[in-house]
């Protein structure tokens, strides 16, 4: 869901819009808190906290920011922050951590870093936009050379220019590309 998308629903009908939020990113949510609060958190704990970072979404995004980019990272963010703040005030409040049983972590225990993907696909998000903002060829001989592995050659077949001219033109579209992540906060 896209921020367009979710103001858009939000204009039509808030009830709707907490709805489809609230389906769309529920076991995303479940999943960040309970990997930042579980070893300390009960259940009721987790659930409250769940709740609240439902409410702060639906209660203070902006449906006019003109955001159109997709839902999960605002959510991913908000769902970190709150966790993290209710970390602390439950680590304040117990002074210690709760133990659970080997048996109900196996149960729970996943392979899937939900956090490290997200952010991981939302860096490459910025990555190929910012590629397809080198304009043509250049963005399709930095795709074809970097993430398809073709060789100058067939690029340059590819596109009818000559393998030292793909050489050249990726050689500058590669710096464009450096300074243009550079400006976002991206480095490489």
């Amino acid at each position: 869901m896209t921020g367009t998308e979710y103001s858009a629903l939000y204009v039509r009908s808030p009830e709707q819009a907490y709805q489809k939020l609230f389906d769309t990113y529920c076991n995303y949510v479940y999943a960040i808190v309970y990997n930042k609060i579980g070893r300390i958190a009960s259940a009721e704990d987790i659930e409250e906290c769940v709740s609240d970072i439902f409410a702060d979404i639906f209660f203070k995004y902006d449906t006019g920011s003109g955001y159109e980019g997709e839902m999960q990272g605002y959510v991913n963010t908000v769902a970190k922050r709150k966790a993290i703040t209710t970390y602390h005030r439950i680590y304040a409040r117990t002074s210690h951590y709760t133990e659970h049983d080997d048996e109900t972590m196996g149960r729970l225990r996943s392979d899937t870093d939900i956090e490290g993907d997200s952010d991981k696909s939302e860096l490459q998000r910025i990555i190929i936009d910012t590629i397809n903002q080198l304009g043509e060829p250049d963005s399709t001989i930095v795709i074809q050379k970097y993430y398809y592995d073709k060789k100058s050659g067939d690029i340059a077949k590819l596109l009818n220019m000559t393998a030292p001219a793909v050489r050249m033109r990726c050689k500058r579209a590669m710096s464009r590309l450096k300074d243009m992540l550079t400006q976002v906060g991206i480095t490489l």
